[in-house]
């Protein structure tokens, strides 16, 4: 860890320098989200990694299901270090920190114990998982991001809560297991739970959600009242006003309460807006959001919006700017195109397409100008590009500097999974569940130096220049690749080569004027334009922008 140190102290001072150009745009102009698995990060407070009794399994290939220790404080360590400011990221997407399912259930084809360390199996909205850590660590990383300009978004799930886990149900005291379920394996894991047994009305009910148990309604078919993966599907779409689950009322130490003539709708945005209105959270990336009805998103959206500008308006030394809450939305399979859930809360959705084209196009130009024709200007609406994803797959391991650079360049808003820009390998990859591969531990002990200094210049660079996001896409040349992006409504312009080696000369057209001087923000060399060109000594990119 200490020659780490030392290796990223020799980053060139120029990804210091504050940049030439006109400052960073409004937020929603220009998002460079970056996404973290917490539990895979870093972990910052040992003390917390057997919460609720949770182990870790002998090898590598049982243990990636359980948790790994990795918590808010790592987090905010790493705020501290200047990892994200560095990388010129201006929002942290972090997996629900809400408290999660305590134990395990089958994960893939009986192959591993599965946990809730990704945040998708939630038990109680109200509070932390001791695994994340506790309320002060969570407003430290919330006032620390904040002070670097940099937002923190929750991952959040409305479709569906955890399933019921053997350890859960005895602690919680549900009589629906037979005995000896604390030894179940994972080959007889339910053989142990009474599915029979109408106790199962003291767990969430028939009222909150559809799970097919006794007394509860059978999941749909449809896209909104269906049991994905068999979870228990909330009924947000009921009128009927409910009171707290037994077992939530019982539970010791949650902070929900019985809401007066409130919808199980109401209820779920209650508690995920108590998280804003209290810490500052400044927006959403909503899971799954085709399996919930678009009226229950927007009304999430107008709460929260409500819940931040109250937060600010109680925290004005803490606040970042007076822009909106923010929202993005998991809808599988968009791309980069206008749909009707931008309507429904969404400022963004995720770009299912990106990660497809760069993985089999030989070259960007017809992908850039397509997003730009759509994301260009101020359209109202916004897409979220990545190049790996939790979900899909890890983008190629031998690709990753071409692949920063088309996606830190591409139009729209950009999501940098962790571990991408230090080259973090897969993990095991169960043949039943192969998606857990891509959430491996980060690499800190095996950091590729070079390849995180590629991934800082580029960062940066966008971060300056809102004109990348969405600015008019022209191309300039074809060798060495050559185009320009210019921002019509704050004027920022800039011109980017790629494949670019040595001695070049640069075509700027009449983005610079003549006898103008640019700077390689890649290289940090500077120019001046003469007949419409730059001659640079090239890096393979140059990034060029003006000197003010």
């Amino acid at each position: 860890m200490r020659r780490l140190a030392v290796l990223l102290a020799l980053v060139p001072v120029l990804l210091l320098t504050a940049p030439t150009a006109p400052g960073p745009a409004r937020f929603a102009d220009n998002p460079i989200v970056y996404f973290v698995i917490t539990d895979r990060f870093f972990n910052g407070d040992p003390s917390n990694d057997n919460a609720y009794g949770r182990t870790r399994e002998a090898k590598p290939e049982d243990d990636v299901g359980t948790f790994h220790g990795g918590d808010l404080k790592g987090l905010t360590a790493k705020l501290k270090e200047g990892w994200f400011r560095e990388l010129g990221v201006n929002a942290i997407w972090i997996t629900a920190p809400y408290e999660q399912i305590h134990g395990w259930v089958i994960g893939g084809n009986k192959a591993f114990k599965h946990y809730a360390y990704h945040g998708y199996y939630a038990l109680d909205y109200t509070v932390l998982d001791k695994s994340m850590g506790t309320p002060a660590d969570l407003r430290e990383l919330v006032d620390t991001a904040h002070a670097q300009g940099i937002r923190i978004l929750f991952d959040v799930v409305m479709n569906h809560p955890g399933y019921l886990d053997l350890q859960t149900a005895r602690e919680l005291n549900l009589r629906v297991l037979w005995p000896g379920s604390e030894k179940a394996t994972l080959a007889n894991y339910h053989s142990f739970i009474d599915y029979n047994n109408f106790a199962f009305t003291d767990w969430w009910g028939r009222d909150w959600v559809r799970a097919g148990l006794p007394s509860y309604l059978d999941g749909g078919r449809d896209e909104l009242t269906k049991q994905l993966a068999f979870l228990p599907d909330f009924r947000t779409e009921s009128t009927a006003h409910v009171k707290l689950p037994k077992f939530l009322r019982e539970k010791p130490g949650t902070r929900a309460r019985d809401l007066r003539d409130t919808t199980v709708r109401g209820y779920l945005v209650a508690w995920l807006t108590e998280w804003v209105r209290e810490y500052g959270i400044d927006g959403f990336r909503a899971d799954t959001v085709k399996h919930v009805e678009p009226a229950a998103w927007a009304e999430l959206k107008v709460a929260a919006t409500q819940a931040l500008a109250d937060w600010k308006k109680a925290n004005p030394d803490k606040k970042i700017d007076d822009e909106p809450f923010w929202m993005v939305g998991e809808d599988w399979g968009k791309g980069p195109q206008r749909d009707p859930l931008h309507d429904s809360g969404f400022d963004a959705l995720i770009n299912f397409d990106f990660q497809n084209a760069a993985l089999r196009d030989a070259h960007p130009e017809k992908l850039y100008a397509r997003y730009a024709s759509l994301l260009g200007g101020r359209p109202g609406y916004n897409a979220l590009s990545y190049l790996s994803s939790h979900d899909t797959e890890l983008f190629d391991r031998k690709r990753l500097a071409d692949g920063a650079a088309w996606l830190m360049l591409a139009p729209g808003a950009v999501q940098i999974y962790y571990g991408d820009e230090t080259r973090r390998l897969p993990g095991p990859a169960p043949t039943s569940d192969p998606q857990q591969a891509t959430r491996s531990d980060m690499n800190w002990g095996n950091v590729d130096t070079s390849l995180l200094v590629h991934w800082r210049k580029l960062g940066q660079f966008r971060r300056a220049h809102v004109a990348v996001a969405r600015g008019a896409h022209q191309k300039l040349a074809d060798k060495p690749y050559t185009f320009s992006r210019i921002d019509a409504v704050s004027g920022d312009r800039v011109v980017v080569a790629m494949d670019a080696t040595g001695a070049e000369h640069i075509v700027v057209g009449d983005v610079f004027p003549d006898g103008s001087t640019v700077r390689d923000a890649y290289s940090g060399n500077t120019a001046v334009v003469s007949n419409g060109r730059v001659a640079i000594n090239a890096q393979h990119w140059v990034l060029l922008e003006a000197v003010r």
